[in-house]
């Protein structure tokens, strides 16, 4: 069967279906990409600037002295390629957990991965889950959006809603986020939310089926320092929510570039007298 595919418009990511061509949807993440920016962002920013500049003066220096702006758009770049290089490890870590949950084999990985796997075996022995699928399309036809979910699993807690790595308490299907960045934040109960409701779920091959019932949402926030599994709020005050940044997205893309017509009435040009017209 034809599989989804993905292309990308004016920087947001759309998801093609694989049987229709014609119907693509946004992707669930660039959906949030409507959110306001966290007002931390611009602070950061300037400070990684400012401490690369500072760290390698020497070198800004005699880079500004042969090539100003070339000094000017490496300090410029500085929060740009931190985040690169921080989403490249993401991405690694999101892979090996993908293994690791699915049974496979990992030996030895870089160094700078290596806390990352540590911790996910230690997620593993402490709950205990059960893999159920990973990286599968979360389609909705319904509200129009769809997305790649990291993972669903079962798990069994207690009445405390604790797990319980015997298994011995009620076992729950739970849609799950892997999260590898400093911290985990709000916007992951709009991603989950919008998962769990969507339409089907399209896998691998194209093969769909229909969205089942989730007992929960769950956010594995897992660095090199340390690991923590939470529980996240997916409830319908957060999808209405999304929906709202949904509808945001479409007045972005499309409805706000119409609204403004064209002048009925405007500053006339320069008056141009028969005497000037004449010389000419």
């Amino acid at each position: 069967m034809p599989k989804v595919r993905t292309i990308y418009r004016g920087g947001s990511r759309f998801y093609v279906h694989p049987e229709n061509r014609e119907l693509i949807h946004p992707g669930v993440t660039s959906i949030l990409g409507m959110l306001a920016k966290q007002n931390f962002l611009a602070p950061w920013q300037a400070k990684l600037t400012a401490e690369l500049a500072v760290d390698s003066i020497d070198f800004i220096s005699d880079m500004a002295a042969n090539d100003r702006d070339g000094a000017v758009d490496y300090l410029k770049g500085a929060a740009r390629r931190y985040t690169k290089v921080r989403a490249n490890i993401g991405s690694e870590a999101h892979d090996l957990f993908e293994r690791l949950i699915r049974g496979e084999y990992v030996g030895r990985v870089r160094s700078d991965l290596e806390p990352y796997v540590a911790h996910f075996r230690e997620f593993m022995e402490a709950v205990n889950p059960e893999f159920v699928r990973a990286e599968d399309v979360a389609w909705s036809d319904t509200y129009g959006y769809a997305g790649s979910f990291d993972v669903w699993l079962y798990v069994w807690l207690d009445e405390e809603g604790l797990p319980t790595p015997d298994r011995s308490g009620v076992r729950h299907l739970i849609m799950g986020d892997w999260k590898t960045g400093k911290s985990t934040y709000p916007d992951v109960a709009l991603q989950l939310a919008a998962y769990q409701r969507a339409d089907y779920v399209i896998d691998p091959d194209g093969n769909r089926e229909p969205m089942p019932e989730f007992d929960g949402a769950a956010v594995l926030h897992i660095t090199d320092e340390t690991w923590a599994f939470k529980p996240v709020d997916t409830g319908d005050e957060v999808f209405a929510e999304f929906l709202r940044l949904r509808g945001t997205f479409d007045w972005d893309r499309e409805l706000s570039r119409k609204v403004i017509g064209k002048p009925i009435a405007k500053k006339a040009g320069k008056l141009v007298t028969g005497t000037q017209r004449r010389a000419r």
